[in-house]
């Protein structure tokens, strides 16, 4: 992961994003609100629909259904925040990817996508909606898994700003 912030560090990538973030009054502030709002509706799409999944929230609510519903938002807002977050990784790429909490979020984002892609694709097949026993409980466990990957993405997001106090305290 160094390599690939040394080989970004006086890119054309970082001298855009440096530039926008120094020259765009009020441009950092804004474009972290849209990378926070984007994490909101992930978290609440996501969350939503493990805890359907799960059976312990909106029982009435058909699980294909809700996942056409929500699983949009929550592609539109992860395409938002890659484009959000593009602009702090390039403007100081050597502060993230020196940063070991920095690659643990990829990889947990990286298996979280996955086992969304997963989930979403099961809720379009009829067995899923019908699953019982082992089926039911490998459908279940999968939930499980994708709360607990999105919930380590975001933990790991707020702990790469707050590793840099505990290996270089001031």
């Amino acid at each position: 992961m160094i390599a690939i912030g040394q080989l970004l560090d006086g890119s054309p990538p970082q001298a855009w994003a440096l530039w926008a973030l120094s020259n765009i009054p009020g441009f950092p502030p804004i474009i972290q609100s849209v990378h926070i709002l984007g994490i909101a509706v992930v978290m609440g799409s996501i969350v939503m629909l493990d805890l359907r999944i799960l059976g312990l929230a909106v029982p009435s609510q058909q699980i294909p259904e809700m996942a056409r519903r929500v699983m949009p938002w929550l592609w539109c807002a992860l395409a938002s925040n890659l484009f959000s977050g593009s602009f702090f990784v390039f403007a100081r790429p050597l502060r993230y990817f020196n940063n070991p909490i920095f690659g643990w979020k990829a990889s947990f984002l990286l298996s979280a996508i996955l086992v969304t892609v997963l989930i979403h694709w099961w809720s379009r097949q009829q067995d899923f909606v019908n699953a019982n026993g082992v089926a039911a409980l490998k459908v279940k466990a999968t939930a499980l898994l994708s709360l607990g990957l999105w919930i380590m993405v975001a933990m790991a997001g707020r702990w790469i700003a707050y590793v840099e106090y505990i290996y270089f305290p001031a």
